[in-house]
């Protein structure tokens, strides 16, 4: 009773002091967390703007988390703060509650007038504007500008100028404009000073450095860029020493390190590649089988590029996989997979080569899509490609087509890949080019033996409008020689298999230093050519011409003197030519044989048939010297002139043999000849052989020397002249010498000292050709 009391009392004492105590101390247990505090108080009647010139208040407010309406909220509002910050458009920004109401003061981030470049010497401004991010128009920002001084670094450090500065200013304009100027200092290019090889016995520093495409730096190097270091040049040297060892029979050759260290002053580098070559392999048995039909292994065994007992070579197997692939492609036989299984004999050093020649997956080109070709034409494209839409898959033609695009010229890069189909038996094949400038402009001048001082202006467009059409103009005016040419050719008229063209020329000759006459031709030429596979190609050409010989000089030959006057050519003429040179403006394998046949006297004053012929070989020396630079050249050529119907035959139609045909011998300086005179009567029948070795010479690959020594032989004879004092003698000429090709970056020089070994009394030598011509 007692206790209970107590309990009351105690319990009336306690109630006064709760009631004192916040309500949540009421409400809280002895183990609870203490809540969250309450929300601010207030509602957001209203957001004001402040400082703003171009943004628009709605634009700014847009971006504000509280909205007139919500209550206000201290992590809301310095998020927006945030917000507004990341935008990029403002320099400063406060927002400040002011009572009901939010005030939001900007500064406003300039906008960018102009943006230039100061203290570039070495680089232009257009090689560095694509660089930098700022624009005209664009918003400044200081992070922008600082990437873009980075961009600008990174740049010059990829052309080797690592003490490079750069300092973005500003020079304030009206209206919150500001000019952006990346003031830039240079510096001098940390260009490679030596190139080390670790671990080569093979092959001398000085072998692997021509092989490498980095440089040592020199003075003659002034106009070249490989002695810049370039750390992505370092990965592209390490694949080319590999390729190297490979093809010299080094299977196992492993480039485990290529190092650069910058010099103390940071004026240079120095390169270093490790090597671990391991043996050298010749090549044992070679093998070639087949799980398909209709494949003959013995037929295909002529395609290969690789010989038993031969050193091995790695580019060599990679040659012999696409001809074989190529060769049971042409075939008929589609879905082809050529795998080489090579196998080493470590203790006999001998590789044994298998190829394995089997069916591939079966794919069907779905659809031929083109992209980047924003100038030329699709169809341009599309008839260069071997392959159809709807055809077997075949890697051979798409190789091919590849070339092919290439080859236009109208184009820096041309790539074909295969993309999957819409089902597994599909295949797309994207075709992906890079457009290049094909319109030119070419002023030049030069000197050649035979024409003398020149100079020449052309306008080229081989690419007209996108249509593959090649229009040319083309002047020049020479001491001995004016010539104007005009030409359209469209190498696939009417989209058929059929290039077509005109010529129209106008060509002034001054012999009379070798034959005492001026020579003028204007005329026209219509042309048509077709292919019947890749390597045959059969031209037609129809020629009217104007000549006109004139000047004749007092002292010629009274035979001369009876060619003073005008005669009409019309002409009609073919070739035929079967073409597998691997290059057709620098062959080092392979051969072209032409044969042709032009008919006069349909029409005009002259009548003839001449016959002419010529072939040459390219055979390459590189397993014998270990570069490609040595090639031996065969060439040979006949031709055999006819007159008919009784016309008057006319000098200006018959050959001329000396000087480029026969060096050692001047310009008509080897023939039938009018002795008293000197003078050259030309002949009918004439042939010529040349035997040339094109070798590189003991110096750095870069200066673009390259060596020639050379025999040629040459007879010409048959000519329609006799009397008192008039030599024709079919006996050959033999000249011989050696020659120099230098490709200089202002145009292409070439010298040859040749010496006339056989001759007659009455032929005239020349000891030294020249030429020389430039274009810009």
């Amino acid at each position: 009773m007692v206790a209970n009391r107590l309990l009351l009392l105690a319990a009336t004492c306690l109630v006064p002091v709760a009631l004192a105590l916040p309500a949540e101390a009421q409400t809280r247990g002895p183990r609870q967390p203490a809540p969250a505090a309450a929300p601010a108080q207030g509602i957001v009647r209203g957001i004001d703007v402040v400082g703003s010139q171009r943004i628009e208040q709605d634009t700014i407010r847009s971006y504000m988390l509280l909205q007139p309406g919500d209550a206000f909220d201290a992590d809301r509002l310095d998020r927006s703060l945030r917000t507004l910050f990341a935008t990029g458009l403002f320099r400063d920004v406060t927002v400040t509650r002011v009572g009901d109401r939010i005030r939001v003061q900007v500064e406003e981030n300039p906008i960018v007038n102009r943006v230039a470049f100061e203290g570039n010497s070495k680089v232009s401004d257009d090689v560095l504007r694509p660089e930098v991010q700022l624009r005209p128009r664009a918003v400044f920002t200081p992070q922008q500008a600082q990437a873009d001084r980075q961009r600008i670094l990174d740049l010059y450090a990829r052309r080797g100028r690592f003490a490079a500065r750069v300092e973005p200013k500003l020079i304030q304009l009206d209206q919150n404009r500001v000019d952006v100027v990346f003031e830039i200092t240079e510096g001098d290019a940390a260009l490679v000073s030596r190139i080390n090889f670790i671990g080569n016995n093979a092959f001398s520093d000085s072998r692997l450095r021509d092989v490498v495409a980095t440089r040592e730096q020199a003075w003659y190097r002034l106009l070249s860029t490989s002695d810049i270091y370039d750390p992505e040049r370092l990965n592209f040297d390490r694949e080319l020493l590999r390729r190297y060892y490979l093809r010299s029979g080094y299977a196992d050759v492993q480039v485990t390190a290529a190092t650069a260290e910058l010099a103390p002053d940071r004026s240079g580098f120095f390169v270093t590649y490790t090597l671990d070559e391991g043996v050298r392999y010749r090549v044992g048995q070679v093998q070639i089988t087949s799980t398909m039909r209709g494949v003959d292994t013995e037929a295909l065994r002529r395609e290969l590029a690789v010989e038993e007992g031969a050193w091995y070579d790695g580019d060599a197997v990679e040659r012999s996989v696409e001809a074989l692939s190529d060769a049971v492609g042409l075939r008929g036989i589609p879905f082809v997979e050529v795998r080489p299984r090579v196998v080493r004999d470590r203790e006999a050093r001998r590789v044994d080569i298998t190829f394995e020649v089997a069916e591939g997956t079966r794919a069907y080109v779905e659809r031929i899509d083109i992209q980047g070709n924003a100038r030329t034409q699709d169809r341009v494209i599309r008839r260069e490609f071997r392959i159809a839409e709807g055809d077997a898959f075949n890697a051979a033609q798409v190789r091919r087509s590849r070339q092919r695009i290439r080859d236009l010229g109208y184009f820096g890069q041309a790539e074909i890949t295969a993309q999957p189909g819409s089902a597994p038996d599909r295949t797309v094949l994207q075709t992906t080019v890079t457009e290049r400038a094909t319109g030119e402009v070419s002023l030049g001048g030069g000197f050649s033996t035979d024409a003398g001082f020149l100079t020449d202006f052309g306008v080229r467009e081989r690419n007209f409008l996108g249509t593959g059409i090649d229009a040319r103009l083309q002047t020049m005016l020479a001491q001995r020689r004016t010539q104007v040419d005009f030409s359209i050719t469209d190498p696939s008229f009417l989209d058929r298999n059929l290039a077509a063209g005109i010529d129209l020329f106008y060509v002034t000759r001054n012999l009379t230093e070798t034959s005492g006459y001026r020579e003028k031709r204007v005329g026209m030429a219509l042309r048509a050519g077709y292919e019947f596979n890749e390597r045959v190609r059969q031209s037609w050409a129809y020629s009217l011409v104007q000549r006109d010989i004139f000047d004749i000089t007092s002292d010629a030959s009274r035979f001369i003197l009876e060619q003073r006057g005008q005669t009409l050519l019309s002409q009609i003429g073919t070739t035929l030519s079967y073409d597998v040179r691997d290059s057709r403006i620098e062959p080092k394998s392979g051969y072209i044989i032409r044969v042709g046949t032009d008919v006069a006297g349909l029409g005009g004053d002259v009548a003839y048939v001449r016959l002419r012929g010529d072939v040459a070989g390219y055979i390459p020396l590189e397993r014998f010297f270990g570069d490609s630079d040595y090639v031996l050249a065969l060439q040979a050529g006949v031709g055999q002139l006819t007159p008919w119907g009784g016309r008057p035959e006319r000098i200006i139609d018959r050959f001329f043999l000396g000087g480029d045909n026969l060096r050692g011998f001047s310009l008509a300086g080897a023939g039938p000849r009018d002795v008293p005179s000197g003078d050259p009567l030309g002949g009918r029948l004439i042939w010529t052989q040349t035997t040339e070795l094109r070798f590189p010479l003991p110096l750095p690959s870069e200066l673009g020397l390259l060596g020639r020594a050379f025999v040629d032989i040459g007879s010409l004879s048959n000519t329609p002249v006799t009397g008192t004092g008039v030599a024709d003698d079919s006996s050959p000429r033999v000249g011989a010498g050696v020659g120099l090709s230098w490709r200089t970056p202002v145009g292409l020089i070439n010298i040859d000292v040749a010496q006339a070994l056989v001759k007659k009394s009455y032929d005239e030598t020349q000891l030294v050709r020249f030429g020389f011509g430039t274009r810009f």
